[in-house]
């Protein structure tokens, strides 16, 4: 399957990338946001790994927000 341009895509492809797109970054600025605020000692593992970890994708903030945080 060829890669298409912005320009190709239809209207509702175009909504649904920028939909995606929104909820990843809201996604990673929440898991970021908490891991800024949340004290060393309430974090699974080192902060600066996590923070890494946030950046890649969708898995990233899922992992932090499911296995990062100690309750």
């Amino acid at each position: 399957m060829a890669r298409k341009k912005w320009a190709e895509l239809t209207g509702g492809q175009k909504a649904a990338v920028v939909v995606l797109g929104s909820l990843q970054l809201s996604l990673a600025a929440t898991a970021w946001a908490d891991l800024a605020r949340r004290p060393a000692g309430q974090v699974n593992g080192r902060k600066g790994v996590w923070a890494a970890v946030i950046a890649v994708n969708w898995i990233g903030p899922l992992a932090y927000l499911r296995w990062g945080r100690r309750r």
